[in-house]
Protein backbone atom coordinates (compact mmCIF):
# COMPACT_ATOMS: atom_id res chain seq x y z
CA UNK A 1 0.00 0.00 0.00
CA UNK A 2 1.48 3.27 -1.10
CA UNK A 3 1.11 6.56 0.70
CA UNK A 4 -2.19 7.69 -0.15
CA UNK A 5 -2.52 10.06 -2.57
CA UNK A 6 -4.83 12.97 -0.81
CA UNK A 7 -2.26 13.20 1.77
CA UNK A 8 0.24 14.22 0.00
CA UNK A 9 -2.10 16.15 -2.50
CA UNK A 10 -2.51 17.94 0.77
CA UNK A 11 1.11 19.08 1.39
CA UNK A 12 1.38 19.91 -1.86
CA UNK A 13 -1.71 22.08 -2.12
CA UNK A 14 -0.39 23.92 1.04
CA UNK A 15 2.78 24.17 -0.71
CA UNK A 16 4.74 22.46 2.06
CA UNK A 17 8.30 20.85 1.72
CA UNK A 18 7.96 17.65 2.69
CA UNK A 19 10.37 14.55 2.63
CA UNK A 20 8.79 11.16 2.10
CA UNK A 21 10.75 8.28 3.09
CA UNK A 22 10.54 4.17 3.22
CA UNK A 23 11.61 2.01 5.93
CA UNK A 24 10.45 -1.94 7.71
CA UNK A 25 7.54 -2.13 9.30
CA UNK A 26 7.27 -0.47 12.70
CA UNK A 27 4.11 -0.11 14.26
CA UNK A 28 4.65 1.91 17.18
CA UNK A 29 5.92 5.62 17.18
CA UNK A 30 9.44 4.45 19.05
CA UNK A 31 9.42 1.52 16.91
CA UNK A 32 9.41 4.39 13.17
CA UNK A 33 11.73 6.59 15.23
CA UNK A 34 14.28 3.12 15.88
CA UNK A 35 14.00 2.57 11.83
CA UNK A 36 14.30 6.03 10.75
CA UNK A 37 17.21 6.67 13.01
CA UNK A 38 15.95 9.77 14.46
CA UNK A 39 14.64 10.62 18.45
CA UNK A 40 11.17 9.48 19.40
CA UNK A 41 11.06 13.31 20.41
CA UNK A 42 10.85 14.19 16.78
CA UNK A 43 7.71 11.20 15.89
CA UNK A 44 4.61 13.23 15.85
CA UNK A 45 2.63 9.95 17.44
CA UNK A 46 -1.55 9.74 16.74
CA UNK A 47 -3.93 8.84 19.23
CA UNK A 48 -7.34 8.88 18.34
CA UNK A 49 -9.57 9.81 21.30
CA UNK A 50 -13.29 9.58 22.64
CA UNK A 51 -14.28 13.01 23.71
CA UNK A 52 -18.35 12.93 24.61
CA UNK A 53 -19.84 11.57 21.99
CA UNK A 54 -17.09 12.69 18.80
CA UNK A 55 -13.67 11.15 18.11
CA UNK A 56 -10.85 13.64 17.71
CA UNK A 57 -7.02 13.08 17.30
CA UNK A 58 -4.37 14.04 19.91
CA UNK A 59 -0.96 14.18 18.61
CA UNK A 60 2.06 14.11 20.79
CA UNK A 61 5.31 13.55 20.85
CA UNK A 62 6.35 10.02 20.07
CA UNK A 63 8.29 9.62 23.46
CA UNK A 64 5.36 10.04 25.52
CA UNK A 65 1.57 8.80 26.38
CA UNK A 66 -1.58 11.16 26.09
CA UNK A 67 -2.50 11.61 29.73
CA UNK A 68 -6.09 11.28 29.33
CA UNK A 69 -7.32 13.78 32.34
CA UNK A 70 -5.27 16.43 31.06
CA UNK A 71 -6.55 16.34 27.56
CA UNK A 72 -9.57 16.43 28.76
CA UNK A 73 -9.05 19.41 30.91
CA UNK A 74 -7.83 21.08 27.50
CA UNK A 75 -10.91 19.97 26.01
CA UNK A 76 -13.12 20.97 28.29
CA UNK A 77 -14.36 17.72 28.40
CA UNK A 78 -14.93 14.84 31.16
CA UNK A 79 -13.93 11.39 30.49
CA UNK A 80 -12.05 11.41 27.55
CA UNK A 81 -11.24 7.90 26.41
CA UNK A 82 -8.83 6.19 24.26
CA UNK A 83 -10.99 5.02 20.81
CA UNK A 84 -10.51 1.68 20.48
CA UNK A 85 -9.37 0.36 16.97
CA UNK A 86 -13.08 -0.76 15.87
CA UNK A 87 -14.13 2.86 16.55
CA UNK A 88 -11.84 4.40 14.25
CA UNK A 89 -10.34 1.66 11.92
CA UNK A 90 -13.62 3.05 9.33
CA UNK A 91 -12.71 6.69 10.08
CA UNK A 92 -9.46 6.38 7.99
CA UNK A 93 -10.08 4.22 5.43
CA UNK A 94 -7.34 4.78 3.05
CA UNK A 95 -4.02 4.47 5.91
CA UNK A 96 -3.62 1.33 7.84
CA UNK A 97 -4.95 1.05 11.20
CA UNK A 98 -2.76 2.83 13.51
CA UNK A 99 -0.30 4.70 10.71
CA UNK A 100 -2.88 7.85 10.44
CA UNK A 101 -1.44 10.98 9.66
CA UNK A 102 -1.73 14.01 11.97
CA UNK A 103 -4.17 15.83 9.80
CA UNK A 104 -7.40 15.34 11.40
CA UNK A 105 -8.84 17.83 9.01
CA UNK A 106 -8.43 15.25 6.35
CA UNK A 107 -10.46 13.09 7.94
CA UNK A 108 -13.30 15.35 9.76
CA UNK A 109 -12.04 15.08 13.28
CA UNK A 110 -10.41 17.83 15.66
CA UNK A 111 -6.97 17.95 15.98
CA UNK A 112 -5.13 18.74 19.29
CA UNK A 113 -1.54 19.03 19.46
CA UNK A 114 0.84 18.91 22.83
CA UNK A 115 2.48 22.24 23.12
CA UNK A 116 5.66 20.15 23.58
CA UNK A 117 5.52 19.04 19.74
CA UNK A 118 6.30 22.55 19.10
CA UNK A 119 10.01 22.46 20.26
CA UNK A 120 11.14 20.57 17.58
CA UNK A 121 11.89 21.99 14.42
CA UNK A 122 11.00 18.85 12.02
CA UNK A 123 8.40 16.19 13.14
CA UNK A 124 7.85 12.59 11.50
CA UNK A 125 4.84 10.82 10.84
CA UNK A 126 3.23 7.75 9.51
CA UNK A 127 1.90 7.93 6.00
CA UNK A 128 -1.16 6.03 6.35
CA UNK A 129 0.86 2.73 5.95
CA UNK A 130 3.78 0.83 9.09
CA UNK A 131 6.40 1.46 6.42
CA UNK A 132 6.07 5.23 5.14
CA UNK A 133 6.99 8.24 6.71
CA UNK A 134 6.92 11.65 5.79
CA UNK A 135 8.74 14.71 7.60
CA UNK A 136 7.81 18.12 7.69
CA UNK A 137 8.45 21.88 9.59
CA UNK A 138 6.33 21.48 12.60
CA UNK A 139 5.67 25.04 11.47
CA UNK A 140 3.95 23.88 8.12
CA UNK A 141 1.91 21.52 10.14
CA UNK A 142 0.74 24.11 12.62
CA UNK A 143 -0.18 26.26 9.32
CA UNK A 144 -1.96 23.86 7.31
CA UNK A 145 -3.67 21.55 10.48
CA UNK A 146 -4.54 24.95 12.87
CA UNK A 147 -4.19 22.30 15.57
CA UNK A 148 -5.77 23.18 18.99
CA UNK A 149 -3.09 22.99 21.32
CA UNK A 150 -2.72 22.22 24.95
CA UNK A 151 -0.35 20.36 27.97
CA UNK A 152 -1.47 16.75 27.95
CA UNK A 153 1.28 14.37 27.80
CA UNK A 154 2.77 11.79 30.39
CA UNK A 155 7.15 11.22 31.05
CA UNK A 156 8.18 14.87 30.78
Amino acid sequence: MPIPRHITEFLESHKVSFKAAKHPPAYTAQGVAHAQHISGKDVAKVVVVVAGDSKAIAVVPGHHRVNLELLGASMNEKGVRLATEEEFKNDFPDCEVGAMPPFGSLYGLKTWVDEELAEHPHITFNAGTHVDTIEISYADFDRVENPHKGKFVSGR
